[in-house]
């Protein structure tokens, strides 16, 4: 069975960081395509950083040169390093893993950005 845990949001001020991890067990880690999304309260489910297999990296343009997106094989856990957070960062920050074409989500994890 599949499992994805997210972890490590809380509030912060702007200007601080964030990590947050995405731990995946049941598949076969080193082959799947990671991504991390969020979903801002009022706002459809976007697209924030991804990371192959093979560690090929994609950011949205919004978070490019803050956010980097880093893989652990042994800890079969994804990173999303958050640096100089806005406001506008705050949402729910889900981890999505595709494990051979089939997709699977986490629960979710809180971002709050105090201004």
């Amino acid at each position: 069975q599949v499992q994805v845990v997210e972890s490590g949001g809380g509030l912060v001020q702007a200007g601080g960081s964030l990590r947050l991890s995405c731990a995946a067990s049941g598949t076969t880690f080193s082959a799947d395509d990671i991504a991390w999304h969020r979903q801002a309260p009022g706002k459809q489910r976007e697209l924030v950083a991804g990371i192959s297999s093979g560690g090929f990296t994609k950011y949205a343009d919004s978070v490019k040169g803050r956010f980097i997106i880093s893989r652990d094989a042994a800890k079969q856990t994804v990173y999303l390093q958050m640096n100089s957070l806005e406001p506008e960062d705050t949402a729910i920050y889900y981890c999505f893993v595709d494990a051979y074409g089939e997709g699977y989500w986490g629960q979710g994890t809180q971002v709050t950005v105090s201004s």
